[in-house]
């Protein structure tokens, strides 16, 4: 209990520093209200006294300081009824949706002895935490937190892992529900919101004041929340322990198979305006086969046995594509026509074989062959062009488009070379012929994305051929990679699907 006496009485420590605040704004007006009064009673500088003029003279000062402290205080409590906390974006997951997920966490919350969360929402994230509701119109209001669950652990985790991970974040609802350190967290929310707004003139004044009440409080806010996770982490021993420990190891190996999936496999497609509907499936699909590649998971097939934390929704297909909406939307900028649905079965067509074929266009357009919208270079002029020594020139063209494209399309890609995407779209103007010539097609990597699937040339032999290419002129060896798939040069790539 000695953390949770630290947490009391730092959250006492910054209610003071809020006390201090409120009274340092009161006493001027409160020196003004007793000048006054001794005026009128004639006990402080009565009319007709030898000191009547200087009494008269400190009241006046004393009542422009009063007048000028009630402005700035009214201009800070305004700045703190408009703020809004700000709300980190989840999936709500009401009790219908989800009855045996909100089962297990009330049982926990029953073993661990502290109140329940009030609800339950997905994020598109590696993490898990307690968030305070805001009802709309309301600033800010006591009560349960809500309490936030990655969705990759959801559908990764076994039914035991997640309980047992959630445990130490479960826990922290006991704080929450203790008076102090949920008025002391209310009011650092609403600093903080209140300094997220942008003020001008005399409400600057304002910022200024919740800046340096702010810095005052950050070390008792630090403090605050290290000593209610310290307090949680060790109520939660009690309760699967062990467990814990293994789902610790489990937390690692998803996020770095949901950062692949996103940044590999979803990314591509939101590009395209597609957002894949199923990311969670799709980060089990990732990591059963980084598991199966390089062994990092050697417990994945005693896993197996175990139900899967996802079984605990009632329809875990509905909630995974309001998730992955989600996140396209946090992750990505939204498309001008909005967001189409994606199945994962309909990658390789839409995303693959459509995200080649836009690559290999705009290479076209950088060789001056506009007027051929659907056909084009041809792979032996290209290549010829490069042992020529224009790889430079085409370089520097694609990267102008590029660049020309990401104005009107905030926020801003990632800058990459222009010879990193001669060399990108390079590559897809290959896999488009070859995939013509019907000697390969379009695929999808759980863990790399897009990818050619040939049965005439090894795919693994294309990347440092294209490179030898696009970096140095060298097109001898992807001419012979190309003759091994079957590629006839001097057809025209199809730009269209």
């Amino acid at each position: 209990m000695a953390a949770s006496d630290t947490a009391r009485a730092r959250a006492r420590a910054v209610l003071r520093l809020r006390g201090r605040a409120v009274a340092a704004a009161a006493l001027p007006t409160a020196c003004a209200v007793v000048l006054l009064v001794g005026r009128f009673t004639g006990r402080i500088g009565a009319a007709g006294s030898p000191d009547a003029p200087l009494w008269d003279g400190i009241r006046w000062a004393v009542g422009a300081v009063a007048a000028l402290t009630l402005l700035l205080a009214a201009l800070v409590a305004r700045a703190h009824r408009r703020a809004v906390p700000p709300v980190t974006p989840a999936v709500p997951l009401t009790r219908a949706e989800a009855p045996e997920l909100y089962r297990l966490i009330e049982e926990l919350a029953g073993r661990l002895d502290v109140p329940a969360p009030a609800a339950i929402a997905l994020t598109p994230d590696c993490d898990s935490w307690l968030e305070e509701p805001h009802p709309p119109g309301r600033r800010s209001v006591p009560g349960a937190p809500v309490l936030v669950i990655g969705s990759p652990f959801l559908w990764w985790m076994r039914a035991g892992e997640l309980r047992a991970l959630l445990a130490p974040v479960v826990a922290g609802t006991a704080a929450a529900a203790d008076p102090d350190i949920a008025a002391a967290r209310r009011w650092l929310r609403t600093l903080d919101a209140a300094l997220g707004e942008r003020r001008r003139g005399p409400a600057a004044l304002a910022e200024r004041v919740d800046r340096r009440l702010l810095g005052a409080c950050r070390e008792h806010s630090a403090e605050l929340e290290h000593a209610v996770a310290a307090w949680a982490s060790e109520q939660a021993k009690a309760v699967d322990y062990g467990l814990r420990v293994a789902a610790q190891e489990q937390v690692g190996l998803a996020y770095a198979g949901w950062d692949r999936l996103l940044t590999r496999v979803a990314l591509p497609a939101w590009r395209l305006g597609r957002h894949p509907s199923h990311l969670n499936a799709g980060v089990v699909a990732a990591l059963t086969e980084l598991s199966r590649r390089d062994r990092l998971a050697d417990s994945y097939g005693d896993r197996l046995g175990d139900r899967p934390a996802c079984d605990l929704l009632e329809e875990p297909g509905a909630v995974d594509a309001r998730v992955s909406l989600l996140a396209a939307e946090l992750l990505h900028e939204e498309p001008p026509g909005g967001w189409q649905p994606l199945d994962w079965e309909d990658y390789p067509e839409q995303v693959v074989d459509h995200g080649w074929r836009e690559s290999a266009a705009a290479l076209q357009a950088v060789l001056g062959d506009d007027d051929r919208p659907h056909t084009g270079p041809a792979l032996d002029k290209l290549l010829a062009r490069l042992a020529a020594g224009e790889a430079e020139t085409l370089a520097a063209a694609l990267a102008g488009r590029v660049a020309r494209a990401a104005e009107v399309a905030p926020p801003l890609p990632p800058v990459r070379s222009g010879r990193d995407l001669l060399v990108e779209h390079l590559t897809a103007t290959v896999c488009c012929a070859a995939v013509d010539a019907g000697t390969a097609s379009p695929g999808l990597d759980w863990l790399d994305g897009p990818v050619l699937l040939s049965r005439a040339a090894p795919r693994a032999t294309l990347a440092p051929v294209v490179a030898a290419a696009a970096e140095a002129g060298q097109d001898g060896p992807l001419r012979a990679w190309l003759e091994q798939a079957g590629v006839r040069l001097e057809r025209p790539v199809r730009l269209s699907g």
